[in-house]
């Protein structure tokens, strides 16, 4: 059974840090790619960062590159996301994801297992 569950969210000011993790297990972890999206209260989901399981190929949005850095540690089956100056526009529900395919790969692979989300809020 694929699951995945994210932690590391929370309260942060504007310009501070946070490191999501994303811990997953019932699948070959090292051959998957695996990605972060978020969903902010009103707005639709956005892709944010996606990491290739053959190379460790990174990919983000406009949005968050610069600031934003994903990294895997495939012996402790984990994803992180790694996020500095953080914005208040950053505020929302942060989900890790996997593909069905070993084959799909970044940057968009096509998405079926979901984590159940960690709210991160930027605010003063």
């Amino acid at each position: 059974q694929v699951q995945l569950v994210e932690s590391g969210g929370g309260l942060v000011q504007p310009g501070g840090s946070l490191r999501l993790s994303c811990a997953a297990s019932g699948f070959t972890f090292s051959y998957y790619a695996i990605g972060w999206f978020r969903q902010a209260p009103g707005k639709e989901r956005e892709g944010v960062s996606c990491i290739s399981s053959r190379d460790g190929r990174t990919y983000y949005a406009d949005s968050v590159k610069g600031r934003f850095t994903i990294s895997r540690d495939n012996g402790k089956k984990m994803v992180y996301l790694q996020m500095n100056s953080l914005k208040p526009e950053d505020t929302a529900v942060y989900y890790c994801a996997a593909p069905r395919n070993s084959a799909s790969d970044c940057p968009h692979p096509g998405y079926d297992y979901w984590g159940q989300g960690t709210q991160v809020t930027v605010s003063s």
